[in-house]
């Protein structure tokens, strides 16, 4: 199949500002009730953070039709998948979904999608292929995809990307990129390889809490699953770790530089570096225990975050 030559017509300072420069991540999104989403998305709208953005795991809620539920609550967040795998349903069924979401919700939805990784994909009873190849596969299957919904708008999408390959097909082939579990420096290095223009929106864990032990036991545990994962090893080695610093939960240097901890006006500082390396917008996650406790601090990062 040959490679399509244009990308959507998708405006893309339009679609930067409707995102606006702070959004959030919740990965918890996927472990609790409607009712607390709902709640939950009446809280993140309230305190004036633009968009929403969640996970897709093979245990948790399916991407898309958890999208609905959650456009369906808010008013004006815009809602993006961050990411939804591709091992999950088959282009077709990802371009289609992507455009009665869109037209359904007045185009405040953002299509992410990612390759996942190895255990994941391969747990659910599909081989992990190449994933640059396997993802220019798909997108070129969903290029190809008539659009059927009447008055579809062109649905954003954006590519999970940490390296460079996938990082320059996220540069030619969508709007952009979505980057996480990832440090400013490597905001910086994915800045200069994508260019000026395309999107780049990196998520950012961050953990509100002064102390010093108590901030790293919590960061360890989001940490954890992270750091066995091939795609984020290999990462966090390029951007200059060693495997000492990975192992046995992660060292200091390397948890206080991925989930950064202290009071919000240290992560606002850290949160602000992202921008300075080249981000358009930045998707803060708050590590807590309770989905209640990621609420409150968002409330305490607010101030700090929103302008």
């Amino acid at each position: 199949m040959a490679e399509p030559t244009a990308l959507p017509p998708v405006d893309l300072p339009a679609l930067k500002q409707r995102l606006g420069r702070t959004g959030v991540w919740l990965a918890s999104l996927s472990t609790v009730s409607a009712d607390e989403e709902r709640r939950a998305v009446a809280t993140i709208e309230e305190l004036g953070y633009g968009t929403l953005w969640f996970g897709e795991a093979p245990t948790g809620k399916e991407a898309l039709t958890h999208a609905a539920v959650l456009l369906s609550a808010s008013q004006r967040l815009m809602i993006a998948t961050g990411i939804a795998s591709i091992y999950g349903r088959d282009a077709t069924a990802a371009a289609n979904g992507a455009d009665t979401l869109s037209e359904a919700w007045h185009g405040r939805f953002v299509l992410g999608l990612g390759v996942s990784h190895l255990p994941l994909v391969s747990g659910r009873g599909h081989d992990y292929g190449k994933p640059v190849s396997t993802m220019r596969a798909y997108l070129d299957a969903m290029d190809a995809t008539p659009v059927g919904v009447p008055s579809a708008r062109p649905v954003p999408r954006v590519l999970a990307a940490l390296r460079p390959k996938m990082m320059e097909l996220a540069a030619t082939r969508a709007q952009g990129a979505h980057s996480y579990f990832v440090t400013p420096e490597h905001t910086r290095s994915a800045r200069e390889i994508l260019g000026p223009d395309p999107l780049l929106a990196p998520e950012q864990a961050v953990v509100v809490d002064t102390d010093p032990e108590r901030a790293r036991a919590t960061a360890r545990s989001y940490a954890a699953r992270y750091l066995t994962l091939p795609n984020y090893r290999n990462n966090l080695l390029e951007l200059g770790f060693s495997v000492s610093d990975l192992d046995n939960g992660g060292s200091d240097a390397l948890i206080d530089a991925v989930v950064p901890w202290g009071d919000p006006l240290t992560l606002g500082e850290h949160i602000r570096a992202h921008y300075r390396a080249g981000a358009d917008h930045v998707a803060v996650q708050p590590i807590a225990r309770t989905l209640d406790r990621q609420l409150e601090d968002l409330r305490l990062l607010a101030p700090v975050l929103i302008r």
